[in-house]
């Protein structure tokens, strides 16, 4: 699998603690796709449970990722190298606006 060959790649020169796990996160999540992949009956059954390989905290918040992550799968089960790297860039991007955006919302502070 071309993407886990990436990952790893950036993970061996990856100087960030925190884009060091995420890289981890997401070899240990790609090992899980590989399993269900083998599995699947299809594609749509493969879909269905690759959404639930914690994409999020408890998936609680995986549905947000659904319209990058469904494509991603789909092109991850067939078995299209090129189509899954450009599935996982539109993936990575949307996880991390996701990411940030919950990093950077104000925490409400009591009133004085």
């Amino acid at each position: 699998m071309k993407l886990a060959a990436v990952l790893e790649q950036a993970l061996a020169g990856e100087e960030s603690l925190f884009r060091a796990q995420l890289l981890r996160e997401d070899l240990a999540r790609l090992a899980k796709l590989e399993a269900l992949a083998a599995t699947a009956a299809d594609a749509e059954a493969f879909v269905k449970a690759g959404m639930r390989v914690g994409w999020t905290p408890g998936d609680a918040r995986t549905g947000e990722l659904r319209e990058a992550l469904g494509p991603f799968l789909r092109a991850l089960y067939a078995g299209d190298d090129a189509a899954t790297l450009d599935a996982w860039e539109a993936l990575h991007r949307v996880r991390m606006e996701r990411l940030l955006g919950c990093l950077t919302t104000p925490v409400p502070r009591p009133e004085d």
